[in-house]
């Protein structure tokens, strides 16, 4: 079977793999993809997107892209979307016109429910399977629409929690992002706020692709702090951590490592971002755990009041044992890995 991929992002590429495993050897992939997978028809790198400027300069690059992939999939028999639905949803269309019989499958949806509603009914129509990652998802679209709850990816990857947590705090990581501006604006809190930490060891997770030059201009001084890059396996070692929102926040949680979200943004982009986005957080795992038990699962701090003097009186006065207990419903909400359903269903497999 030759399998149309769109997956852009590195998230996407990193549950990619989990899903390739559970699809077989008799599976190949065509179209956009990391390396290590197959011969995508670019390099992953040439995607990256710095600021709306830069995405401008690449309009056209990506309506070409787009193209080639719609050429692309007269050699497929299937289609499969990973998350990036601004690339995703439109490449969607072309291909629903262009060849109305081959079958699209979406995987990692777009959060149409949190921001852009109108947008469902457009998913319900255009996409023939939609794989959702998250449990209340389906409940946003209409009874008819081909939606089913697969499980979390991240479940495939997290295969080890925490049962029980240490009396003392001796290890805390920071994570302040992977975006370049995210990085600037919360190192300089999180440098200050680890001088006022009583701990023997304190890291800062740094991802892999960053250059020394890179590291320096963005981290500053990191004489206080050891620089590690496997986020899992650091969450797991640690008794603490502070986290930019994403799906760090959700990674922490589902290990039990506990941990305070701080962020933020560019004043405007935050602006905007709050009046198109109607949620009461913004870490995935308080979004889930609202959902399902009416509360937070970790305190939240979000532009001007990220402040050292917040961040460790949060940390002073924080219920570990209690976050730990919710991390474990949290895990019991998410239920399993999604690859393997997601396979199943790409094989034309039902439950």
């Amino acid at each position: 079977m030759k399998i149309l991929v769109s997956a852009l992002e590195h998230s996407a590429n990193v549950h990619l793999k989990s899903l390739k495993k559970e699809l077989g050897d008799d599976v190949t992939l065509l179209g956009i993809f990391d390396a290590t997978l197959g011969e995508p028809i670019v390099d992953l790198r040439s995607l990256a997107i710095m600021g709306i400027v830069d995405a401008l300069k690449k309009l056209r690059f990506f309506f070409k892209l787009a193209d080639e992939m719609v050429e692309l999939a007269q050699h497929a028999d299937k289609v499969l979307l990973i998350d990036s639905s601004g690339f995703n949803l439109p490449l969607a269309k072309k291909l629903k016109k262009r060849y109305p019989d081959k079958e699209i499958i979406y995987y990692i949806l777009p959060q149409a429910w949190a921001w852009k509603k109108k947008r469902i009914p457009v998913l319900a129509r255009t996409i023939d399977k939609l794989a959702s990652i998250l449990p209340f998802e389906p409940a946003y679209y209409p009874k008819d629409a081909p939606i089913e709850y697969v499980g979390h990816p991240l479940l495939d990857q997290i295969t080890t929690f925490k049962t029980t947590l240490d009396d003392t705090i001796e290890h805390i990581t920071f994570m302040p992002g992977s975006r370049k501006g995210e990085i600037k604006r919360l190192m300089p809190v999180f440098q200050e706020l680890r001088k006022h930490l009583t701990v023997t060891k304190a890291t800062v997770i740094i991802p892999k692709y960053f250059t020394q030059e890179q590291v320096d201009e963005l981290y500053g001084d990191l004489s206080l702090f050891e620089v590690v890059h496997d986020a899992h396996a650091t969450l797991y070692d640690a008794d603490f951590a502070f986290i930019c929102s994403g799906t760090a926040t959700l990674e922490a949680a589902l290990i039990g490592t506990p941990f305070i979200l701080a962020y933020k943004a560019k004043p405007l982009d935050y602006f905007i971002g709050s009046r198109l986005v109607k949620l009461s957080h913004v870490g995935l795992a308080n979004i889930m755990f609202e959902k399902f038990k009416h509360q937070e699962i970790h305190p939240e701090f979000l532009q001007d009041d990220v402040t050292v003097d917040n961040l460790l009186q949060a940390y002073k006065h924080y219920k570990r044992d209690s976050f730990l207990t919710h991390s474990k419903e949290l895990r019991d909400y998410l239920q399993h890995g999604s690859s393997k359903r997601v396979a199943q269903i790409i094989k034309g497999k039902n439950r």
